[in-house]
């Protein structure tokens, strides 16, 4: 793997990690709570088009796409590991920006994630 295919990794892992924050701080808005079906399809599409969580499905979509390239350049068995380094993020988000709590199994299970990740780039 190379410099700039390590970057576009972990660029588009990062970015999956950010559009699961804009989508969770979307569906906390009060006229999100309620569910997406339990007004008809006006919920659900209130739901898709409130601005957190259509940036986030937007920043998925990107995200794809980057993922596509890729997936052109590096081995699957390289490349899909370091989707676990979204738990990081998501952590890190979770904790500093959404107030969710932290404990010792969180961290070491998270951290496990990691350690895996880069015994997977070593292999190379």
């Amino acid at each position: 793997m190379t410099y700039v295919q390590l970057v576009v990794v972990l660029l588009t892992v990062f970015m999956s990690a950010c559009a699961q924050l804009l989508l969770k701080l979307g569906m906390n808005k009060a006229a999100m709570v309620g569910g997406l079906f339990d007004n008809g399809i006006n919920s659900l599409v209130q739901t898709v088009f409130s601005p957190l969580v259509f940036s986030g499905i937007c920043i998925y979509g990107v995200s794809v796409l980057v993922w596509l390239w890729v997936l052109s350049k590096v081995d699957l068995s390289i490349a899909y590991p370091f989707v676990g380094i979204s738990f990081i993020f998501t952590l890190l988000f979770g904790v500093f920006l959404l107030g969710e709590s932290l404990n010792a199994y969180k961290i070491i299970g998270t951290l496990m994630i990691a350690i895996g990740c880069f015994f997977v780039v070593k292999s190379v």
